[in-house]
C-alpha cells in the first residue's frame, strides 16, 4: 500500500489530504528498509495508525481495492506491534544512552526472555493461523536471542555479572529470579 501511496506526487498529496482537519500533522506511509527490523516495525505502526485515511483513499482508487488489509489482518498486525514493542523500547533504550550499559546487559536479556514466554504461554493453544505464525516465529525468536546470549555470556560473563554486582541501584536484585530457580537463598543481597 506504501508503494501505491507514494508511487506519485497526485496519489501522495491525496492520501494526505484525507487527513486534512482530523490531524494535526498529516502524514504518510513510510517504507521499511529490508536491512533494520525497526523500520519494518515503524511502516507497521504508521500503516495500522492510518488504516481509516487508507480505506478513505481507497475510494478515490478503487483499482487498489484488494490491498486493503482486513480486520483479522489488521488485529495480527496490532499483535505484532505488541509482541515487538518492548525489542524497540530495549534497542532505542541502548542505543541513545550517552553512558555506560554494560551493567543492564543482563536484566534487558531477562526482560527479553520474560516477554517472549509471556507471548509463547499466551499463544501456545490458539487455533488462528497468524497466531500459530507468531507463536512459531517467536519460538524462533527465542532460540536466536538464546544462542545470542550464550556467545555473549562464556568470554564476558564474568565482566558481565561483576557489571551487573557493580550497579549502584540494582546491585544483586538481578540475580533474585536465578536463585529462587535454583532454589538458592540470598537473603544477603544488598
Amino acid at each position: 500500500m506504501a508503494v501505491v501511496v507514494n508511487s506519485s506526487p497526485k496519489r501522495r498529496d491525496e492520501f494526505l489530504e484525507t487527513q486534512r482537519g482530523k490531524e494535526l500533522i498529516e502524514v504518510t506511509l513510510i517504507l521499511d528498509v529490508k536491512t533494520r527490523w525497526n523500520s519494518t516495525l515503524a511502516m507497521l505502526e504508521r500503516a495500522y495508525r492510518l488504516r481509516p485515511y487508507i480505506r478513505c483513499w481507497l475510494q478515490q482508487y478503487p483499482q487498489f481495492t484488494s490491498l486493503y488489509t482486513t480486520e483479522e489482518e489488521w488485529k495480527a498486525v496490532e499483535y505484532v506491534l505488541q509482541v515487538l514493542l518492548p525489542f524497540r523500547y530495549w534497542t532505542l533504550w541502548m542505543s541513545k544512552r550517552q553512558s555506560i550499559t554494560l551493567h543492564r546487559v543482563i536484566t534487558i536479556y531477562n526482560d527479553m526472555f520474560d516477554h517472549m514466554e509471556s507471548v509463547l504461554k499466551a499463544l501456545a493453544k490458539k487455533r488462528t493461523q497468524w497466531k500459530k505464525d507468531i507463536h512459531k516465529a517467536v519460538r524462533a525468536s527465542r532460540a536466536k536471542l538464546r544462542e545470542y546470549y550464550s556467545n555473549v555470556t562464556p568470554g564476558t560473563g564474568l565482566l558481565l555479572i561483576l557489571a551487573t554486582i557493580l550497579d549502584p541501584f540494582r546491585k544483586l536484585r538481578t540475580f533474585e529470579r536465578w536463585d529462587k530457580d535454583m532454589g538458592v537463598s540470598n537473603d544477603n543481597a544488598d
